[in-house]
């Protein structure tokens, strides 16, 4: 009898994982469980070529929670991503005294992750 109620037990908490109210699709991992989402953003010159070092700054315009991130040697930055929650997040690049005007991506989520609306976009610097 001492077993039984050991073995009812153990087979119970073993169904425990599934009670955390994220749909489940058994695809053979947990899609929750990957990498971060991330908005790629290619800074641009006037002229049309790509900035190495340039800074990237993205702001969510209701909580003002912000993402700082450099340009790369091919002009693109990924490190704006889905910390920042659904909403709109504006963004903008500077490279010295060169600025781009701001643009606004919209992050919708759903139960695992948010993604940008749209996936990639180019900030071009004033001349």
């Amino acid at each position: 009898m001492f077993r039984l109620r050991i073995l009812a037990v153990i087979l119970g908490l073993g169904f425990l994982p599934a009670c955390d109210n994220r749909p489940v699709v058994d695809n053979g991992g947990d899609l929750c469980e990957e990498e971060l989402v991330t908005l790629r953003v290619e800074v641009l010159t006037a002229d049309g070529a790509r900035v190495k070092g340039a800074t990237v700054t993205a702001i969510h315009l209701e909580t003002n929670q912000s993402i700082t991130g450099v340009t790369n040697e091919e002009g693109i930055s990924r490190a704006v991503n889905e910390s920042l929650g659904a909403g709109t997040v504006r963004l903008h690049a500077t490279a010295g005294a060169k600025v781009s005007p701001p643009l606004e991506v919209e992050w919708q989520c759903d139960g695992c992750h948010c993604s940008p609306i749209p996936g990639a976009v180019t900030l071009q610097l004033n001349p």
